[in-house]
């Protein structure tokens, strides 16, 4: 069974994935929405629309225990000294995760990096691992 058949997109939530993917690149400050998975319909949906330009926000709004997509654009400028504004996935996943919601968000990360048109799903486990991504993201390139 495909993914595509578990997880779906409404066509709303697919163009609000286009034009942030697309409003995103030239942005001079991070910018992050947080995306859930809806246990009743299956549906992939933002959590509430709000776009994080603070990691720190962005950190205190995750639960402790249970996982969640989020769509990063982060503006750096590399060693070289060239702007970059590296648009990717961060697949939070809590320690003290329930294993159900585990295994829900495992089986979309593909469905969901495909459709939000992302180069790069970066594992997160705590707020820690997001307030220090710039390092991560650096490290990358």
């Amino acid at each position: 069974m495909s993914e595509s058949r578990l997880y779906s997109f409404s066509p709303e939530t697919k163009e609000k994935l286009r034009k942030f993917r697309l409003g995103t690149s030239r942005a001079k400050d991070p910018q992050a929405i947080i995306y859930i998975i809806d246990n009743k319909s299956q549906e992939i949906r933002p959590e509430d629309g709000e776009v994080y330009t603070k990691m720190e926000d962005l950190a205190d709004e995750l639960p402790e225990s249970s996982p969640r997509f989020i769509l990063l654009s982060y503006p750096l400028t590399l060693a070289s000294g060239r702007l970059t504004v590296p648009y990717v996935m961060l697949y939070y996943l809590p320690v003290n995760c329930n294993p159900n919601a585990r295994m829900m968000y495992a089986g979309a990360v593909e469905l969901m990096r495909n459709t939000a048109e992302v180069n790069r799903v970066i594992e997160v486990h705590e707020e820690e691992d997001i307030t220090s991504i710039e390092s991560k993201l650096q490290s990358a390139d």
